[in-house]
């Protein structure tokens, strides 16, 4: 049971584990179906063993974490999923339509080539071909990274709800520089159609450059979305419940500040870009254990693959004469 295990900093350093799939594996939750904790995983039942509030009206300070050498150990996974969570709630979800994990610096993916017609075939006639090959340039991944300086004493009567806020911002902005490699490659290669100013006709005809695949997400920047978002066609456009503004053709609004000012950019999320990464969020954990706090560092090291070139495409805003 969860009120047994033995909390100890080797559970970080479990090769190809997880701080939680290590406690996982101590502590399945299959084994609570049908209780009052089945929706709990093996951390959050930690969390509750040792009374550890981190929201609510009694949210507890960072300093309950420290209060044992047991606890001390369920910091850096606390700290990680902050971040996380601010990481994923970017929009790297609504852009990649598949995640690879690569143990190497470098990743070498497959290349379809299927430029034939898809057309009848005479009886007795050989099919049109497709072929998948290596890949001849691999996607180097890189890192991106942050240092968080705090001390413990600045930190420590801090509320947890709080100085989770402040990670997840750490999350978001780490995201963003992620996001920008990713529309990067996103529009290398790709021949923009042009507009000298930015009108609904525009964003129609760069949905009409979709053939076999469709328009689901358009990524502009923050003055382009929001000239999008005031064009008189889109006045009845209701935003989704979690905020999502959808085009009246269906895809969705996506605004970051990794596109050029002067592009916007449609793509069939479920088909156009491919997220590599060799590691999760990467922390030093015995130093947050030990509250040496003054340097964390959180790292990622990833990057993009475009899958199908025809699942993109960009719309260039030139400036007048």
């Amino acid at each position: 049971m969860y009120n047994d295990i033995k909390l100890e900093k080797g559970l970080y350093n479990l090769s190809g584990k997880s701080f939680t799939a290590a406690l996982e594996e101590l502590d399945p939750s299959s084994a609570y179906a049908g209780t009052p904790l089945e929706k709990l995983d093996a951390f959050e039942r930690q969390l509750k063993r040792f009374n550890i509030r981190i929201s609510g009206q009694d949210c507890d300070c960072v300093e309950k974490f420290f209060s044992t050498t047991e606890t001390a150990v369920l910091f850096p996974e606390f700290v990680t999923r902050c971040i996380r969570k601010g990481f994923d709630e970017t929009v790297l979800r609504s852009v990649c339509a598949a995640k690879t994990v690569c143990a190497s610096s470098q990743y070498l993916g497959c290349v379809l080539d299927d430029k034939a017609a898809y057309s009848t075939t005479a009886e007795a006639t050989a099919l049109p071909e497709a072929t998948v090959r290596e890949g001849a340039e691999a996607t180097v991944l890189e890192k991106f990274g942050r240092l968080i300086s705090a001390s413990y004493e600045a930190i420590r009567q801090q509320r947890l709800d709080v100085f989770g806020v402040m990670l997840r911002s750490v999350g978001v902005r780490l995201a963003a520089s992620v996001v920008k490699k990713a529309v990067d490659v996103l529009v290398e290669g790709v021949e923009p159609i042009t507009t000298e100013a930015l009108t609904y006709d525009d964003l129609a005809a760069l949905y009409g450059e979709f053939d076999c695949f469709d328009m689901t997400t358009v990524i502009a920047s923050p003055e382009l979305a929001s000239k999008i978002a005031a064009m008189e066609q889109l006045k009845d456009c209701a935003a989704t419940p979690d905020g999502r503004l959808i085009l009246p053709f269906g895809a969705e609004l996506i605004k970051t500040s990794a596109a050029g000012a002067d592009t916007v950019i449609g793509i069939d999320r479920d088909f156009a870009l491919e997220f590599i990464t060799s590691t999760d969020l990467v922390m030093e954990t015995d130093k947050l254990i030990d509250r040496q706090l003054d340097q964390m560092t959180v790292s990622v090291t990833c990057g993009f693959r475009k899958i199908t070139p025809e699942a993109v495409k960009v719309l260039t805003v030139e400036a007048g004469e």
